[in-house]
């Protein structure tokens, strides 16, 4: 049996942009497993994680030229999320991914003309606080994963981990209201 070689992020890029199918190939090999991942986190369920996935590859295949992301893992995990979110949202059947929305919504409710800071004052808001209370609030809200496998990665109770998390929420609601937003 041969061995595949895989290729670069750069050499998939490259692919993309040459409208080579490969590409789409390339991608699959190296990240399939990660964009499944996230997928299946949000949705709870393969056969919508596996339609996601497969939307990302269309939608990088549209995006790619002209964007050249300068990091292709973490562009193809925002497509993924940001579909399998949508997707969520039109399902109405991830409890647990409503569960993540009704945590958040009290923190993030900012007024529309404020949306297009709200990546700025996350990536300010995360930098200002505790390492691990950081990588918990990425975990639970930025890839679904639920409190008892955060609590088993940190080898911290869910308890412990439900409280740093609505310690960092609430350390968040303070943060966007000292920056004069209503929330």
């Amino acid at each position: 049996m041969k061995h595949r070689q895989i290729l670069s992020d750069e050499e998939i890029i490259e692919l993309y942009f040459a409208r080579d199918e490969q590409a789409i190939v390339a991608t699959d090999e190296k990240y399939s497993r990660v964009c499944t991942n996230i997928a299946m986190n949000i949705l709870g369920n393969h056969a919508d994680a596996e339609e996601c996935v497969s939307d990302t590859w269309l939608k990088t295949w549209n995006s790619i030229p002209p964007k050249r992301p300068p990091v292709l893992q973490a562009f193809l995990c925002r497509i993924v999320r940001n579909l399998s979110l949508n997707k969520s949202r039109d399902n109405r059947r991830s409890r647990r991914n409503q569960e993540l929305w009704d945590e958040l919504e009290g923190c993030l409710a900012l007024p529309e003309e404020a949306a297009g800071e709200l990546p700025h004052l996350l990536t300010e808001f995360l930098l200002s606080i505790d390492m691990l209370d950081r990588r918990l609030f990425m975990g639970r809200y930025w890839h679904a994963c639920p409190v008892k496998d955060l609590a088993t990665a940190y080898g911290l109770t869910a308890n412990a981990v439900s409280l740093r998390l609505r310690k960092t929420r609430e350390k968040l609601r303070i943060y966007l209201t000292e920056r004069g937003y209503d929330v």
